[in-house]
């Protein structure tokens, strides 16, 4: 079974896991970034994302608002507990150095395994892109960690414009 996968899935694919994992071992270490680079993660698993959500399913608007609602929950849980990420500013240099984390790498492997298996379903079962409740959980994965990485990214701008943001409390 294992042998079928790897034989049938395209070498981008592989490329593309590569460099997720290569980005998300790097993220682990404390590290010294452009401001503009905080950009480059959080938009490659939102175009991931909605590759994998935009066109295949049935539901238009309410995918969507399911896809949004789930944003705000991760966005809303990654200001909340991501407020240490950022060690440094220089904005002189325009740099942040962040603190080492394995949240982006879980993260970034969620969407690629959930993309994954979003595909090979669909490939064995076309008649999942009419099933609400696949496509419903499809896209609350896939808004949740893209809110999460968007949540990290607006507490990393916060921390840039030198802005003393407000926690997010808890109910």
């Amino acid at each position: 079974m294992l042998q079928q996968i790897v034989s049938h899935t395209p070498v981008y694919v592989w490329a593309i896991l590569g460099f997720l994992v290569v980005r998300g071992v790097a993220a682990s270490r404390t590290r010294t970034v452009t401001y503009r680079s905080l950009f480059i993660m959080p938009a490659v698993m939102l175009a991931l994302a909605l590759n994998s959500i935009m066109g295949r399913f049935d539901g238009g608007a309410l995918l969507a608002a399911v896809w949004f609602a789930a944003m705000a929950v991760g966005a809303a849980l990654a200001w909340r507990f991501s407020d240490g990420q950022v060690a440094a500013v220089d904005h002189n240099a325009r740099t942040v150095q962040l603190r080492g984390s394995w949240t982006p790498l879980a993260l970034m492997m969620a969407v690629f395994a959930g993309k994954y298996v979003v595909g090979a379903a669909m490939g064995m079962n076309p008649a999942l892109a009419h099933n609400t409740s696949f496509a419903m959980t499809a896209c609350a994965l896939f808004g949740l960690c893209n809110g999460v990485f968007n949540g990290r990214l607006l507490r990393c701008m916060a921390a840039c414009r030198g802005a003393a943001a407000p926690m997010v409390r808890a109910a």
